[in-house]
């Protein structure tokens, strides 16, 4: 074992979740239709070996069971007012030893934390 490419997020509306996630600011990466249903990957521009796919169809996963999704980013503040512009809601920043964090929370509830160190 050499790295973690794929984490599934599990939603409930795959277009829905995905206008969210392009705001958020990753990339379409492949949309495809697959058996009966549809395989959507996105990543961050220049991440893309480590990516994230919006699934429907696993029942042990319900959409909005992801929590500590973590995304680093270089400036806390400047990315919280970008995504505010976007109509996108951050949480209040958290001053760790480790670094701030800030949550944001997908449509159907799936928990990330930007964090800068």
């Amino acid at each position: 074992m050499k790295a973690i490419s794929i984490i599934s997020i599990p939603v409930t509306d795959q277009q829905v979740a995905k206008e969210f996630y392009l705001k958020l600011g990753f990339k379409l990466l492949a949309e495809a239709p697959f058996d009966n249903h549809k395989w959507i990957q996105l990543a961050f521009p220049g991440q893309e070996a480590v990516s994230i796919t919006l699934v429907t169809w696993f029942p042990n996963m319900q959409p909005g069971c992801v929590n500590g999704f973590v995304i680093d980013t270089d400036d806390l503040n400047r990315d919280i007012e970008e995504l505010a512009a976007k109509g996108i809601t951050v949480g209040k920043i958290d001053q760790t030893p480790w670094g701030k964090f800030a949550a944001v929370v997908d449509p159907d509830g799936n928990r990330m934390s930007l964090h800068q160190k």
